[in-house]
């Protein structure tokens, strides 16, 4: 038996879960749970904000743990060995995004908390190709987080060739934002860091920005006017998009990583007249998951995280709720 947190209907509070897994497939990988990363994802799923919940949920995409069982058809994943678990535990392995190194784009792949149970648990299952060894020097403690925030931040870079000497801009320095900012910097890119929090200012330069605009500052904004190859949006709030649209050199992209639900309302004679791009992505492949891990281990990148226990777990959503996280939450398995 699996011991988990589930929530039994929409909005419900968590509470004690169990569930037989059944018999491990021959594709399979059982994970000993040593953290879960809590995302404002894992909350929209509780509360059905995407219409796609199925209850009971036991939320939980950013896992990290240790190889507890594999199934008798992997080879490349070991007893005792570092994961990680993020947004997808399977693909269909067969259409065309699978077959050319995109998996993530699979239109029949298996998200880990709907229609199967996350890693709000003591263990969690997955397909053997959803699973991806952690380097030995990024900390376990702060990895979940890179399995969704990291790498959807990371995933931009690689999709769109984002060149090291690029002018990138960073609206939100929250929970994406604050890794965006430091994947950006080591990347090479002269970063600028557009928050409406005073507070986050001096903390955005710590963190790799090079330059701060106040985002509730139109002036401020309109003054940058050409000044960006790359806008990269981490919000979920609607904004006067054609300004941003407006701080963009010719051919330059405004990227989406944050969920807004808001229809965009954007001027096309700004698209055309500079050969403008308006873009989005979600999470990366295991490949540019691995890269990104590799990129994070090396430039020692991490989550700033606030740690609860996992018995904690609705005080801890309670306090993401509030936009109190700075900036991402880790749940502790076993405590």
């Amino acid at each position: 038996m699996i011991n988990a947190y589930a929530a039994k209907e929409a909005g419900g509070e968590l509470s004690p879960y169990q569930y037989d897994p059944g018999k491990l497939q021959p594709r399979e990988v059982e994970i000993e749970v040593m953290y879960c990363g809590l995302c404002h994802s894992d909350v929209s799923i509780i509360d059905d904000e995407w219409g796609m919940s199925d209850y009971p949920v036991v939320p939980g995409h950013e896992v990290v743990g240790r190889v507890g069982q594999v199934g008798e058809q992997v080879s490349h994943l070991q007893e005792g060995q570092l994961v990680g678990l993020g947004w997808h535990s399977a693909y269909c392995n067969h259409c065309h995004s699978c077959n050319s190194g995109n998996q993530n784009l699979c239109g029949e792949a298996t998200f880990t908390i709907v229609g199967h149970h996350g890693g709000f648990a003591d263990k969690v299952r997955a397909e053997a190709e959803a699973v991806i060894p952690i380097p030995d020097s990024i900390d376990p403690s702060k990895a979940g987080p890179l399995f969704c925030a990291g790498i959807t931040v990371f995933n931009p870079l690689v999709q769109f060739d984002i060149k090291p000497n690029s002018q990138v801009g960073v609206i939100g320095i929250g929970g994406l934002g604050h890794l965006a900012l430091q994947f950006l910097n080591a990347w090479g890119c002269e970063v600028t860091a557009l928050t409406s929090s005073d507070s986050k200012r001096d903390e955005a330069l710590e963190l790799g920005a090079h330059h701060t605009i106040n985002s509730r500052d139109e002036d401020a904004v309109g003054e940058a006017a050409g000044r960006f190859d790359v806008i990269l949006s981490t919000v979920n709030a609607k904004l006067d998009w054609n300004l941003y649209l407006s701080t963009l050199k010719p051919q330059g992209r405004l990227h989406f990583v944050g969920a807004t639900t808001d229809p965009l309302d954007i001027n096309v004679f700004q698209l055309i007249l500079g050969q403008r791009q308006v873009s989005g992505s979600p999470v990366g492949s295991p490949d540019t998951i691995t890269q990104m891990l590799e990129f994070a281990a090396r430039h020692k990148i991490e989550p700033q995280v606030e740690m609860f226990p996992m018995s904690k777990v609705n005080d801890a959503i309670a306090h993401l709720k509030k936009g109190d996280a700075r900036y991402r939450v880790v749940l502790e398995a076993g405590k």
